[in-house]
């Protein structure tokens, strides 16, 4: 269990040395440097995440750079109009997404900014200081301590929104500015996520506003447009009205992610069996102290120039690409990358 003061520290130390580590190979006297070399990468895992990232995503410390550079190959080659990152760390969060398959990270990647594009009210001005009433009203945090196998628990409680105060697209811009902050950290990227929902004192008139359309898109968004793995949904004290609400969300779930929610009622017990009373705080039954949302408020606020520079600056168009976002019928999101299969298309794209 990690106490997620100092991970969040971590974090902030990690982003910084990732964007500004010198170039892992150095250039010639005579050659010049590419437009927007991208920056090099120092790897923040522990031995034991290095262990677990070839067990359960196919990542080789050894291949890393290489498959980070076949990616970029492709992204230059079949994508020569996506505005994107094309830094190593970067490229590196949809690799693991997807368990290093290039082409499979190469449409996560399409399906990341084209989600952005199309759904402008929720991505344009994304900042955390647009988002001071939603993040003072309790609608969300991080708990402060992961989960036995080193989730981040993201805690939502719907129950603090208040529809005359603002639409519910705010919500979903904070859900959203949350998973860009966590995935930032590598080990997250690793470990993935927990999401502890509490539906408590949720009406039908409230959930009347989670419409069939705003489902699609957010669970479009976190299945198949973002590169977060999602190890388990704990929902507590959900109303009777909740089943309709499931209703509205399971056809667009895959069984993967359908047989990852978990309903315990008000059975408290029940949560225990999966987190553990020494993380939830005393709402939940457990023995954390009361459920603070400042220290995860101020670790958003504190990264309010970075997403600035990532969401508040005018972008080309990418209607070239939207084409290209829907991920092909029946492609699968477990099946590895083959080995040999890697090293060929990494060969074969270091000639272009």
């Amino acid at each position: 269990m990690t106490s997620v003061r100092g991970s969040w520290e971590l974090m902030s130390e990690e982003s910084d040395s990732l964007r500004t580590s010198p170039s892992v190979a150095s250039l010639s006297e005579n050659e010049l440097p590419p437009p927007s070399a991208p920056a090099g990468y120092v790897c923040s895992l522990t031995e034991d995440l290095v262990a677990k990232a070839r067990e359960e995503l196919q990542e080789k410390p050894e291949w890393r750079l290489r498959d980070v550079q076949a990616l970029r190959d492709m992204v230059r080659k079949e994508c020569p109009n996506l505005s994107t990152s094309l830094e190593d760390a970067f490229l590196l969060r949809f690799l693991r997404a997807r368990k290093f398959d290039y082409d499979r990270a190469l449409q996560l990647l399409i399906n990341y900014h084209s989600c952005r594009r199309s759904w402008p009210e929720v991505f344009n001005n994304l900042r955390p200081s647009a988002l001071k009433e939603v993040l003072a009203s309790g609608f969300l945090t991080v708990l402060p301590h992961t989960d036995p196998r080193g989730c981040h628990v993201l805690c939502l409680r719907p129950d603090r929104w208040i529809p005359s105060n603002y639409p519910i697209t705010e919500n979903i811009r904070a859900i959203y500015l949350t998973l860009e902050k966590l995935i930032q950290s590598e080990e997250t990227q690793v470990n993935g996520i927990v999401i502890l929902a509490d539906y408590k004192g949720v009406s039908l008139s409230k959930a009347s506003h989670f419409g069939p359309f705003i489902a699609k898109k957010v669970i479009g968004i976190l299945q198949d447009g973002f590169p977060i793995r999602i190890k388990a949904v704990h929902v507590v004290n959900e109303p009777r009205i909740f089943k309709g609400i499931f209703a509205i969300i399971k056809p667009f779930l895959k069984e993967k992610i359908a047989n990852r929610f978990f309903l315990h009622g008000s059975d408290l017990n029940s949560l225990h069996t999966n987190l553990p009373r020494n993380i939830l705080p005393r709402e939940y039954g457990g023995t954390a102290g009361e459920l603070d949302i400042t220290s995860w408020n101020a670790v958003l606020l504190a990264s309010e120039e970075d997403f600035v520079r990532e969401f508040c600056q005018p972008g080309p168009p990418c209607d070239s690409i939207l084409g290209q976002a829907l991920p092909p019928e029946g492609l699968s999101s477990e099946v590895p990358c083959d080995d040999s299969m890697r090293a060929m298309k990494s060969q074969l794209y270091s000639c272009y």
